[in-house]
């Protein structure tokens, strides 16, 4: 898989938080595609879809797996049924890495800190 280090910009993005095994992000992920047809926001090169992974490894109980699911917007949400809520994230050197395999496992976050992370002599930044 190929990483990059890249400086991410700051983005406003809507967030719905998934906390729980991995088998059911697919469940959260769908309720942030109702809210994004919903409002028709549609164009992909405007709002971009982003997982922010907080702990990632096979060891991981399903109860401590915590990530959100985003997409970058240009104004604040308003109150809804699914619990998307408006967050920004910071700018933040990070590094970059994309699974374009099935989304019922997205092997991405795994492989930045199980495999990547060790032997790249990076430090995490404090931020997902």
């Amino acid at each position: 898989m190929e990483v990059e280090i890249v400086i991410f910009p700051e983005t406003k993005v809507a967030v719905i938080e998934h906390r729980g095994p991995h088998a059911l992000e697919h469940e959260t992920v769908k309720k942030l595609i109702e809210w994004k047809i919903g409002n028709r926001l549609m164009d992909q090169s405007r709002y971009r879809s982003y997982g922010l992974h907080y702990i990632e490894s096979a060891d991981t109980p399903p109860d401590e797996h915590r990530v959100d699911f985003c997409l970058s917007i240009d104004m604040d949400v308003d109150p809804n049924p699914y619990g998307i809520v408006t967050r920004v994230i910071p700018i933040v050197r990070c590094a970059r890495a994309r699974d374009v395999g099935s989304r019922y496992d997205n092997k991405a976050s795994r492989f930045l800190f199980e495999n990547w992370l060790p032997a790249s002599g990076e430090s995490p930044s404090g931020f997902p």
